[in-house]
């Protein structure tokens, strides 16, 4: 158990575990049909491709996908190398397994512990009761694939990162900064555009504990269970 908690957390196959989530999402976002405002995707993936956007033009999206590839191939092999070649597939298989329980264990905590604190009221999510089976599936996989990416990977660990780094702090108050500041910035994204979900202080403090929840997962666990974890959680969430 000690390798596997420490083998998990390494690119060879924390972004392995997470590379069926990139291709099922482009896929199902590529069948999405086209609209004037154009095809529906996750709000994350909109972020990190517009900003792509703004330096590389209408390019932009083309490159943040060459981009992300690229990258996460090279960290892969050089993981994979340092290794000695070492790569099991139980490793991946107890790692769906870890997600899918902690999936179903967050969705328990994060609603019980947000009743305790706010009075309880309907969760409102503008027009996603009325979207089809596959796109709401699409969004769930976007969410655990994107958001990570943007609220984990380049939020959270940057401002752990500069904590730490930077300034001083010891790992638990620098970690423990970033999730309280990222778990907040991830709430509030829900409310922004015209997919936004209605604001209200029982569906924001939901969102906060889900982003602590979350960051705090990925500064223990990594990228790849954590992304497969909120992609799961919003699967239960959004297809019941």
């Amino acid at each position: 158990m000690r390798a596997y908690w420490q083998d998990s957390r390494k690119p060879r196959y924390s972004l392995l575990v997470a590379l069926p989530l990139f291709i099922l999402y482009q896929v199902l976002a590529a069948l999405e049909p086209a609209t004037k405002s154009g095809a529906l995707r996750n709000g994350a993936d909109v972020i990190l491709e517009t900003a792509f956007a703004r330096v590389a033009g209408p390019r932009g999206p083309l490159l943040f996908m060459v981009v992300l590839v690229v990258i996460g191939l090279w960290l892969v092999v050089r993981d994979y190398r340092a290794s000695g070649g070492d790569l099991r597939f139980g490793v991946l298989v107890l790692m769906l397994g870890e997600a899918t329980f902690l999936a179903l264990a967050f969705g328990l905590f994060v609603s019980t512990l947000t009743s305790q604190l706010v009075r309880p009221t309907a969760m409102l999510q503008h027009d996603v009761a009325s979207l089809g089976l596959r796109t709401r599936l699409m969004l769930s996989l976007g969410a655990g694939l994107y958001e990570e990416l943007l609220f984990r990977v380049l939020l959270v660990g940057s401002i752990a990162w500069v904590g730490h780094r930077v300034l001083g702090w010891r790992p638990f108050v620098a970690g423990l900064w970033a999730v309280l500041i990222g778990a907040t910035v991830f709430s509030a994204f829900h409310y922004i555009g015209p997919y936004g979900d209605q604001l209200t202080t029982y569906s924001f403090v939901f969102r906060t504990i889900a982003g602590v929840a979350f960051s705090a997962l990925y500064l223990l666990r990594g990228f790849g269970i954590t992304a497969w974890t909120h992609a799961l959680y919003d699967a239960f969430l959004l297809l019941r």
